[in-house]
């Protein structure tokens, strides 16, 4: 018919084609808001953290690996000149074999002290913490890759100090009891790993963190019977040698050198304060945990 209008051409710019998802055409969906999207353990991050913070402390090796073992070292020379005169002898071998362990017991703990507890803290004062909150890590992760690299820095330390003292004369270091060694080693270096890590979570400026240093960790170092049996003090100093943990650390590391210390001569003497300094560092790790969890003086 005339008066009829010719039908509409069909309009294709009307008729937009359906967009696709990617994701849920592979048949994978995203988890709601609030859910992880790591589920366990998140092995890349927290190796990228651990490497982070140990080339941190290799790209300044000789402020924090080979320093601390000449001044070990040193403390070795100083205190066999003074006091190991005359042949004389200390739980049955010379007093530089004697003192040689704990010298390097000491060095390993100060030096896993001094890297945790510089990690939280610079980023804290330079502003850069955010680095190391922001990535998908969790707590347990965070402390997990800053207190093994405190350890790696110690057991660097430890390695490079009986190089040197292995070259001293006068000095034996035989492995009577390897895993005294290993376990009282490692002991010792995290658990000044995790008091560092409270301490950077604590301290406001350096100047807080060098106090702990001085104050608490040093003389504890010292007066743990580094240089000395704790028989020869009175009963009241040996009370106080004993409250002291870092005591059974150098006295367990010793052991397993020479085969003999303050603690007892044969495993079973020692393999008590083993477990206690073990569980030692679970309730030490357990309080960390807990800090960084609350986001205390970091979050806040």
């Amino acid at each position: 018919m005339a008066d009829q209008a010719p039908a509409a051409a069909p309009n294709n710019l009307d008729k937009q084609p359906e967009s696709v998802d990617p994701i849920a055409s592979a048949g994978r969906t995203f988890p709601p808001k609030g859910q992880p999207l790591i589920a366990g353990l998140n092995r890349i991050g927290l190796w990228s953290l651990y490497m982070k913070e140990v080339r941190r402390f290799l790209k300044v090796q000789t402020q924090t690996v080979w320093a601390p073992a000449i001044t070990t070292l040193l403390f070795l020379v100083i205190f066999t000149v003074a006091m190991g005169r005359g042949d004389r002898v200390i739980l049955g071998v010379s007093f530089a074999t004697f003192v040689a362990p704990g010298l390097v017991m000491m060095g390993m703990m100060q030096n896993a002290f001094a890297n945790s507890s510089f990690s939280l803290l610079a980023g804290k004062l330079q502003g850069t913490i955010v680095d190391l909150l922001m990535p998908p890590l969790t707590n347990a992760e965070l402390m997990i890759g800053i207190v093994a690299a405190a350890i790696t820095r110690a057991v660097m330390v430890g390695g490079a100090v009986v190089l040197a003292m292995a070259l001293w004369p006068g000095v034996d270091l035989m492995a009577a009891h390897p895993w005294a060694i290993v376990w009282f080693g490692l002991m010792g270096s995290t658990m000044l790993a995790l008091m560092g890590l409270m301490t950077s979570l604590w301290a406001e400026k350096f100047d807080h963190a060098a106090a702990v240093t001085n104050f608490v960790v040093a003389p504890l170092s010292l007066l743990s019977g580094t240089f000395y049996v704790i028989e020869n003090l009175s009963p009241l100093f040996q009370g106080l040698s004993r409250a002291n943990p870092f005591f059974y650390m150098i006295s367990g590391f010793r052991f397993g050198f020479i085969g003999e210390s303050d603690i007892g001569n044969t495993n079973h003497a020692v393999i008590g304060a083993a477990i206690g300094v073990g569980v030692l560092n679970l309730v030490l790790g357990f309080l960390t945990y807990r800090l960084l969890k609350s986001g205390w003086k970091i979050k806040s």
